[in-house]
């Protein structure tokens, strides 16, 4: 995708692409909403009877596509319309010149959207015959947001979409990328990516190698179709092994790899990093790589995740950090985005310009010249990486932008409650190290008072495992930086190790061990549990205090659970008001036996209120060592040290 070519059309100018229109691999139609749009709904309609693609045989390739007789087609879809006030607003790009290649008869009209997701006819003209239609298309009125897109129509004897591409003109190279994934026991998924990247056509100038960081035992080396894959990448596949140190060991490995370069000394001007578990739409790389190099400033490029079991359901579009609560997520409005049900014409949400202050590391690009500034990943296993990177990158001046069009498909967190799990530790250690190090408030803002309030409701919801690794959390900030290279990979079997001890961490994928449920007082309510309301919290918290701490289990909840809890129906104020519950996990594989213990929670609330204390009193001069030495445990000679202490797992024997 990143050649140049002479337009004519267009005054001769040189353009280069910047994002082609493509259709789902292998006819996907699961996937076909991302692709081309149907029918613009308004709330209370249903797509039945409306323009849409019926035959997988009407996508003739990746790039063409057949529109029958009579029939209209949008391509005004995620992965078709150009994103133009993203391109206004960060790149140095001035205009988009539209190339629209056909067969046969028909119309092609080009729209545009304003911020408000208001739709604009721009330009319609009549095709025929063999033809390639250009635009030249302005940048200039999409200061708040807008996309542009294009629509066909077939007369009588229907037509064909050739190809078409969104160009800028300019004459420069583009930019090198290397690729970086980071795995653990994954070798399926990432033999499937290797595979996919192989396959992609437009990456022969574009990518400088793929590094997979292998930190596991079941070794990507030992597939079946390992060696067919590597052979398809001609040389430009390298695999590194070495310990498990999460999420950001390994891709501080892949950082590291391009800030070193190559043997030859050559370097890639991007690193863009990847998780295992994905699907991969090729041209979304493509199109972050030719995004970053418009850029005016060197920026951070993510991609947007859909769901891998739903593939038109978007959970990840702009996510942003609360600083005063030290809170990450996405806004309001713009996670669990179901393009089946209607896509981007009729969300005119997706319209207006959303700037993130960070994107997940399931697709990243990075500059190597951020890399080389602000220096790689922070070591801090599994949670925080990706946001307190980019909160370090914006204070030098680098931002980040999720751009649209850029996307994977990732198994969704929505099926996981990693909060109660051993990743409890990570959650509650990293983000007080990430607000130590960014927060621009007096003692961290509000994130003491919410960190008091997590752990207390995980204690009076009998979940004691995910208490007790909250508090481990706290106990190892207060000890300082220094020890964060020596935890990274050693903290996490520690923390798993202590599953034992705990009833509610130890899930059985068998229910018919656990007794019936049995209740001396069947409740009152009838349907999902509620929350307190305001009025009432205050004397609903004292009952509850006094009853987990005061009041002795009840004797038939020591034999039997009180209930069979559903994973929705799990929460802090409605498992506090029981002895014992037998509660599902987030995937509905298991469940675990949860019972109150009144010595537990005395003790777990004592201890808690010692540590917040004890990090309240400490905030001021705690964020100042970790500020001091936020620069060399993220430099090259750190992480070095750390892959050399923590050396490959042996491999797991085959069979």
């Amino acid at each position: 995708m990143s050649k140049i070519s002479n337009s004519p059309q267009t005054g001769g100018q040189n353009l280069r692409e910047v994002a082609r229109v493509v259709l789902p691999a292998n006819q996907d139609l699961d996937a076909l909403p991302l692709y081309v749009d149907g029918p613009v709904l308004k709330e209370g309609q249903s797509t039945a009877g409306g323009d849409t693609v019926e035959h997988p045989d009407d996508i003739l390739s990746r790039r063409s596509m057949r529109i029958r007789s009579g029939r209209r087609v949008s391509f005004g879809s995620y992965f078709n319309a150009f994103p133009a006030s993203y391109w206004r607003r960060w790149t140095t790009a001035e205009k988009v010149v539209l190339s629209v290649a056909t067969e046969g008869a028909g119309s092609l009209i080009v729209y545009r959207s304003n911020a408000r997701g208001i739709s604009q006819r721009v330009e319609d003209r009549r095709v025929k015959g063999t033809q390639t239609s250009e635009f030249d298309l302005t940048l200039a009125p999409f200061g708040d947001g807008g996309w542009y897109w294009f629509d066909l129509i077939a007369d009588d004897d229907g037509m064909v979409l050739t190809q078409a591409a969104w160009s800028v003109p300019d004459d420069r190279p583009a930019g090198t990328v290397t690729l970086g994934v980071t795995t653990f026991n994954r070798p399926d998924y990432c033999v499937n990516t290797i595979r996919t990247i192989a396959d992609a056509d437009g990456f022969d100038d574009v990518l400088d190698e793929l590094i997979i960081v292998d930190q596991g035992n079941k070794l990507v080396e030992d597939e079946s179709d390992f060696a067919e894959a590597q052979a398809a990448m001609n040389g430009k596949l390298r695999v590194i092994r070495q310990g498990n140190l999460g999420g950001s060991g390994g891709f501080s490995r892949n950082m590291y790899e391009v800030v070193q370069g190559r043997e030859d000394g050559s370097k890639s001007d991007y690193v863009l990093i990847l998780d295992d578990d994905i699907l991969l739409e090729t041209e979304g790389v493509l199109r972050a790589v030719a995004f970053a190099d418009f850029c005016r400033t060197p920026t951070i490029v993510g991609g947007h995740m859909f769901d891998m079991y739903n593939r038109p359901l978007l959970n990840g579009y702009a996510e942003v950090i609360n600083t005063y609560r030290f809170l990450w997520g996405p806004i309001d409005g713009l996670g669990g985005l179901d393009f089946s049900e209607a896509g981007l014409r009729s969300r005119p949400n997706l319209h207006r310009r959303w700037d993130a202050d960070y994107n997940g590391w399931w697709m990243c690009l990075i500059p190597r010249v951020v890399l080389e500034e602000v220096g790689l990943s922070l070591p801090v296993f599994i949670k925080w990486d990706d946001s307190e990177y980019s909160l370090r990158a914006a204070e030098a001046g680098y931002p980040t932008v999720s751009l649209p069009g850029a996307a994977v498909w990732h198994v969704s967190w929505m099926d996981k409650d990693d909060a109660v799990d051993w990743q409890a530790y990570f959650h509650e250690r990293n983000r007080l190290i990430a607000a130590l190090l960014h927060s621009p408030f007096p003692r961290g803002g509000r994130i003491i008072r919410e960190s008091f309030n997590v752990d207390t409701k995980h204690t009076i919801s009998m979940q004691y495992y995910a208490a007790s690794t909250v508090l481990m959390a706290i106990e190892d900030v207060l000890k300082g930086p220094e020890h964060l290279h020596g935890m990274i990979g050693t903290k996490m079997p520690q923390i798993r190790a202590l599953k034992d001890e705990f009833s509610d961490a130890q899930f059985s994928k068998d229910l018919g061990v656990y007794p019936a449920a049995k209740k001396s007082k069947p409740s009152k309510r009838q349907g999902p549990p509620k929350p307190p309301t305001y009025r009432a919290l205050l004397p609903w918290a004292a009952k509850t205090v006094v009853k987990q701490i005061g009041l002795p289990v009840r004797d038939l909840a020591k034999s039997n659970p009180e209930e069979y809890v559903a994973h929705q129906d799990g929460k802090w104020y409605h498992l506090s008001t029981l002895d014992s519950a037998v509660v599902s996990n987030a995937d509905g594989t298991g469940a675990a036996w949860h019972k109150r213990d009144p010595q537990a929670v005395r003790d777990l609330l004592a201890r808690s209120a010692k540590l917040h204390a004890e990090l309240f009193s400490k905030w001021e001069s705690l964020s100042k060592q970790y500020r001091e030495a936020l620069p060399q445990i993220t430099s090259a000679d750190a992480w070095v040290q750390t892959f050399q202490d923590n050396p490959a797992a042996p491999r797991k024997e085959q069979g």
